[in-house]
């Protein structure tokens, strides 16, 4: 008798994680910022399958920050924080101008072989985890839940980091093709959007910058 009483604890401890993770996930990716601002970008200029696909970036760079707190259980340092902010608002400032000088250009099958290199799932990578939110996202809110869970059993903390990814990622898909779409209206809306994106983009990496180089 203990021993179905104990699975269906499990199981419901496991149910509870991964709503826990995929309301956390869903927070997550209808919350602004540099990420969603590169997807809407890429959206804009190179079309909705193409940026739909760079969601999946976050299960690459988000890799080294749940390793760091499985290993070492604590939080990220501050001036690795800082030193991400100042790196990634560089970045976001350099996309964001390629994003307005090519605004008013072809976008999807008539871009470039130079703009093909643009909107890499590379640069995806790079955006994410070159801001400071993956990491004082999962080391002040999402980390210590899932720690918490790993001490406790394995399939409760991948329990948590499944409901997370996937309504993260599917989140973030659903906004892409949402802003995608509304671009397709006619050519003036899609430039429009795509310089929207791109002037955000660079608005996001200045005040990244900014808060990486004064600490506030």
């Amino acid at each position: 008798m203990a021993q179905p009483l104990r699975d269906s604890r499990l199981v419901g401890a496991i149910f509870s994680l991964f709503t826990q993770g995929a309301t956390l996930g869903f927070a997550a990716a209808v919350s602004p910022g540099p990420f969603q601002a590169f997807l809407f970008s890429c959206a804009a200029r190179f079309g909705i399958r193409r940026a739909v696909r760079l969601t999946l970036a976050p299960l690459v760079s988000d890799v080294p920050v749940v390793a760091l707190l499985l290993l070492a259980l604590t939080h990220v340092p501050q001036g690795f924080l800082r030193a991400l902010e100042i790196a990634g608002g560089a970045l976001l400032l350099w996309l964001a101008w390629g994003g307005l000088r090519t605004a008013g250009e072809p976008t999807g099958a008539g871009a470039t072989d130079v703009r093909r290199r643009e909107g890499s799932f590379a640069q995806a990578v790079l955006v994410n985890a070159a801001g400071p939110g993956p990491w004082i996202f999962w080391s002040t809110v999402c980390g210590p839940i899932l720690v918490e869970a790993w001490r406790d059993s394995a399939p409760m903390a991948l329990a948590f980091l499944l409901g997370f990814y996937a309504t993260l990622v599917g989140g973030k898909a659903v906004l892409v093709v949402a802003f995608g779409l509304a671009g397709r209206i006619g050519p003036g809306t899609a430039r429009g959007l795509g310089l929207a994106s791109a002037v955000a983009m660079a608005g996001m990496g200045a005040l990244q910058l900014w808060r990486g180089l004064t600490g506030r």
